[in-house]
């Protein structure tokens, strides 16, 4: 892990392995002057006041990753209809039956890594490495709300209708994104994920 000053009040901490679980611990460490602390895929930006930036700096390089329950709160059970338009075509890629991709995606322990892209979209780390794929060629100019998708290594539920380059595998009535909700987002960094199966 490297640290360098991203401005004159942030740091920026790169080639993290765990963002989600060091950026939990730095909040939990209570930081005098830290404002804000934000996970990416493989770094972490800790934005703080001006005049803490240097203290905040050195402490930060003490900070190891963790996850508790209590950090990350309850695990969340999300049921997916598995109809996905792509769920055949990735089958079929992976040379694998369609009920063998349903059974690994659904059989993962998934957990939030960072978010980004939309509000409420969240990566989620966990994802069987036999249905690891890149994006696709040609992205979609719209996905729904709800859709169940995987992507480079990651897996992710759409939040809300947007553009879109993963394959779409299933899909959930789960909302995720509620501006009228105290807590408009149903996914935070750290928080665990479970995919349940559920009937058409």
């Amino acid at each position: 892990m490297q640290r360098l000053a991203y401005g004159p009040s942030a740091w920026i901490l790169d080639d993290v392995a765990d963002p989600a679980g060091l950026a939990l611990a730095i909040r939990h460490a209570g930081l005098d002057g830290v404002h804000e602390v934000i996970p990416a895929e493989s770094t972490v930006v800790v934005i703080c006041r001006r005049e803490s930036a240097a203290t905040v700096g050195e402490r930060l390089d003490g900070v190891e990753p963790t996850v508790t329950s209590s950090d990350a709160g309850d695990r969340l059970t999300i049921e997916v209809v598995y109809d996905g338009d792509d769920l055949e075509e990735v089958a079929g890629s992976l040379g694998s039956s369609v009920e063998d991709v349903i059974r690994r995606h659904h059989s993962g322990e998934y957990r939030v890594a960072f978010c980004g892209f939309s509000p409420g979209f969240g990566y989620l780390t966990g994802l069987d490495s036999s249905l690891h794929l890149p994006r696709r060629a040609t992205p979609r100019t719209r996905v729904p709300e709800g859709a169940v998708a995987i992507a480079a290594g990651y897996s992710a539920v759409y939040p809300s209708p947007s553009p879109g380059g993963w394959h779409l595998i299933g899909h959930t009535d789960a909302r995720l994104w509620d501006t009228n909700a105290e807590s408009p987002a149903a996914l935070w960094p750290g928080r665990r994920v479970q995919f349940l199966r559920a009937a058409r």
